[in-house]
């Protein structure tokens, strides 16, 4: 957001009250409406920034907080091996692994019927 200029203010409140048919003439009344304008933007320009600040700090807080997370459930590397280039080939390796282990089976056996 672009700051707001210390005169922005009080120029579009005259032109509002001048649409409504009021008009602000020079005066101790209109010095004094011209520094409350000066003061409030001042204000929102301060808090815009510090608000910016604000956000610069959570996102980085954030950051932190996700590479703790994915170093903590990130899974464990063995020494002696390295990393599979490809994920699914873990889960590939460990089927085959099941299917070659687990006995065969027998068809059974027809039984004929006595009659």
């Amino acid at each position: 957001m672009k700051p707001i200029e210390k005169h922005e203010i009080y120029e579009h409140l005259s032109h509002f009250l001048k649409a409504k048919g009021i008009e602000m003439k020079e005066g101790s009344y209109s010095h004094g409406v011209q520094k409350g304008c000066e003061i409030l933007a001042d204000t929102i320009n301060l808090s815009q920034r510090g608000l910016e600040r604000a956000k610069v700090t959570i996102d980085k807080g954030i950051n932190q907080v996700r590479q703790v997370i994915h170093e903590k459930t990130a899974p464990k590397r063995t020494a002696n091996r390295p990393p599979s280039p490809n994920p699914m080939a873990k889960a590939k390796a460990t089927v085959s692994k099941a299917v070659r282990k687990s006995p065969a089976r027998k068809k059974p056996k027809s039984r004929k019927k006595r009659s």
